[in-house]
C-alpha cells in the first residue's frame, strides 16, 4: 500500500504548476456555480483550464459558450476537449475551427467513452476519427495546436495489457501530442511505475498526474469501479463513518489530496491537473497548502 509518504516536501527547485478541469453547466444554477469556481481559481494563475463536453453534441454548445466567456472575462488559457464519439471527421474539424476562431489554441484530444456509457463496447463513428491518435493527427493537420492526450496509470479498462496501452500513447505522441494527463489515481506507486514504463518505451512528453479531490467518497468509489481505478483499503478507511458529516469529509479530502500531491512533488513531479467537478473549495484549499496562491496586491 502507498501511504503517500510521511515527509514534508523539501523546497522544490521548480515552481509548482497547476491546471484545472471543468465541465459545461446544464442549468443556469450550475452555470452560476461554475463561474464562481472559475472566478475563485483564476487568480492562482493556472497553466490552463480544460472544458469537457459530452458525446453526441449533448454539451458542445455549452462548452463553446463557457470557453468564449473564459476568454472574454478572464486571462486564463482555455483548452477545449474533443472526442471521436458520434461525430464525423468533418463535424469534428468544424468544431475545431469554431474554437480556433474564438482564439483557442489548446485542445484535449480523447477517443471518448461510448455514448451508451463507460463499460460498453466502443464502436468508431462511420466517417469519424477512429481513436485518440487519429484525432491528434487530424488536429495537427488543421494547425499546430498544443494538444493534451490521456494516459492511464492502471491502463485503460479496454486495453488487454500495458504494452498495448503504451503503444497507443506512442502513436499519439508520434502524431503530435504535447503532453499526457492521467486518469485519476490514488496510489502514487502506480503512477511512478507507469511513468517508468513510458520512459522505457522511449516516450518523453510530460505525463501530468490527474488529481481528483474527493467531494463524495461513495460517488467516487462507484465511478472508480467503472473507470478501472483502484480504491486502496486504507483510503476507504479514511472516509469510514463520514457519510453524514460533510464538513469532516471535506477536511479529510483536502488533507489526503495535499498528501498525495506533496508525495508526488517529493518524487520529482511539478505539474498537476485537478478534476474540480466545478467546485473550487477543495482545489483552492489544496493549492493553498502547496503554496500555489494568488499574487498579493501591493
Amino acid at each position: 500500500m502507498s501511504s503517500f509518504g510521511q515527509q514534508r516536501r523539501s523546497e522544490s527547485a521548480h515552481p509548482i504548476r497547476v491546471s484545472f478541469e471543468f465541465f459545461p453547466p446544464k442549468t443556469e444554477e450550475m452555470e452560476d456555480r461554475l463561474w464562481e469556481t472559475v472566478t475563485r481559481l483564476a487568480p492562482l494563475n493556472p497553466a490552463f483550464v480544460s472544458v469537457t463536453y459530452g458525446a453526441g453534441g449533448s454539451t458542445r454548445e455549452r462548452t463553446n459558450k463557457t470557453i468564449a466567456r473564459i476568454i472574454k472575462e478572464t486571462s486564463i488559457t482555455p483548452a477545449a476537449h474533443l472526442t471521436c464519439v458520434d461525430a464525423t471527421k468533418e463535424e469534428v474539424n468544424s468544431i475545431v475551427r469554431s474554437f480556433a476562431s474564438l482564439g483557442v489554441t489548446r485542445f484535449v484530444a480523447l477517443r471518448g467513452d461510448p455514448a451508451s456509457g463507460i463499460g460498453e463496447v466502443y464502436q468508431p463513428t462511420p466517417g469519424g476519427y477512429q481513436n485518440g491518435a487519429d484525432l491528434v493527427a487530424g488536429l495537427k493537420s488543421i494547425a499546430n495546436f498544443d494538444i493534451s492526450v490521456s494516459a492511464y496509470p492502471e491502463k485503460h479498462p479496454e486495453s488487454p495489457d500495458f504494452a498495448t496501452d503504451i503503444e497507443m500513447l506512442r502513436r499519439k505522441v508520434d502524431n503530435g501530442a504535447t503532453r499526457a494527463i492521467t486518469q485519476f489515481f490514488f496510489d502514487n506507486d502506480l503512477y511512478e511505475r507507469y511513468v517508468e514504463r513510458v520512459r522505457r518505451a522511449g516516450i518523453y512528453i510530460p505525463i501530468i498526474p490527474g488529481v481528483l479531490p474527493i467531494h463524495n467518497f461513495k460517488q467516487v468509489s462507484n465511478f472508480s469501479k467503472r473507470a478501472g481505478t483502484r480504491i486502496p483499503a486504507w483510503l476507504a478507511d479514511r472516509f469510514d463513518g463520514l457519510e453524514n458529516d460533510p464538513q469532516t469529509h471535506m477536511l479529510v479530502s483536502a488533507a489526503l489530496a495535499a498528501e498525495q500531491v506533496n508525495d508526488l512533488i517529493e518524487r520529482g513531479v511539478n505539474d498537476f491537473h485537478f478534476y474540480t467537478m466545478n467546485r473550487s473549495d477543495l482545489a483552492f484549499a489544496i493549492c493553498h497548502l502547496l503554496g500555489v496562491r494568488a499574487p498579493v496586491a501591493a
